[in-house]
């Protein structure tokens, strides 16, 4: 049997959010150890507050303060928490509707076990130690059979408001490809690229999805298809990727290899990046020891005739 591949991948993208007003007030408000909801037409008190009503789209701006204590609404327990949650021993992911708030808000609870939690259980929030302006001022919730606290009825007007998060998204997870495309991959450690033909529309795909997208039907027999290729089309990148040593502006470009009905996409190098262009003629370039082709460079030739790659664009 062959050697089944996989590979852990991680999947990055943290951004920059700018806020508008209620959600600025609503983080500025946590960084202060104050919990804000915004009022509706029909009275009801949304938290964590929205800047338009979900059931009229109407403008929301009246900011009212909400207790830091709630009951739980529903409840599940995570008994094996991941990198980046707000706690790092096992704990209960509730729903809580805060005193004076008509919605329930998504948060940690810690308790000893799912035996401790239950609909219908008081909790309040406790504060992290170092607050900054995000949701993470609220460090969980936890349990509590106190009285509700007293509220100040704060406007939601604050100095040094927070206008802006980072939003960090990131998926780690184990990439383990199939039959088609393992194959694909060991070809390439001898430097062949392998595709597989399509038994009804006879396209060759490269990389092979062990099925045809257009008809539906397995594919099986495989093609050799390059080295050389064509641009299809191209881009040009201004922003530096955060682990790629590549200095920017650089094009990343669609290349149809010579036998092959489907673009890949590879960087361009060995040209000036503004003298890419479609149709150009390109072949890989491999570094000792590489893994797959670590840029395409022009070949000399001349520049391919539109009319043969059109169809791949």
């Amino acid at each position: 049997m062959p050697e089944v591949l996989k590979a852990p991948l991680v999947v990055e993208f943290p951004f920059t959010r700018s806020l508008g007003p209620v959600q600025s007030a609503f983080l500025t408000g946590l960084r202060e150890r104050v919990v804000l909801g915004v009022k509706t037409a029909d009275g009801r008190t949304l938290v964590p507050p929205v800047e338009y009503d979900p059931v009229t789209a109407e403008d929301l701006g009246e900011l009212v303060e909400v207790a830091p204590t709630g009951t739980v609404t529903t409840w599940a327990w995570n008994h094996e928490p991941r990198r980046g949650q707000p706690l790092d021993t096992p704990f209960a992911w509730v729903l809580v509707r805060l005193d004076g708030a008509d919605t329930a808000l998504l948060h940690a609870l810690d308790a000893p076990g799912p035996e401790a939690v239950r609909t219908g259980m008081r909790v309040r929030v406790r504060w992290a130690a170092q607050r900054t302006g995000a949701i993470t001022d609220i460090a969980c919730f936890e349990p509590y059979d106190g009285d509700r606290p007293r509220i100040a009825g704060h406007d939601g007007r604050f100095e040094d408001m927070v206008t802006g998060i980072v939003a960090p998204a990131r998926l780690d997870y184990v990439y383990s490809p199939g039959r088609a495309q393992s194959a694909y991959i060991n070809s390439l450690s001898s430097r062949r690229t392998v595709g597989e033909r399509c038994p009804s529309c006879r396209k060759v795909y490269v990389p092979p999805r062990g099925a045809c997208p257009t008809c539906g039907v397995v594919t099986s027999e495989q093609v050799e298809v390059g080295p050389r290729g064509t641009v299809t089309t191209y881009c040009i990148v201004n922003i530096k990727a955060r682990n790629l040593d590549i200095e920017v502006p650089y094009v990343y470009a669609h290349i149809a290899l010579d036998g092959a009905d489907l673009a890949l996409h590879g960087r361009i190098g060995g040209i000036p990046y503004d003298q890419v262009r479609m149709g150009l003629r390109v072949e890989p370039v491999w570094t000792e020891g590489g893994r797959y082709p670590d840029h395409y460079r022009p070949t000399g030739e001349p520049d391919a005739e539109y009319d043969t790659y059109k169809e791949l664009l």
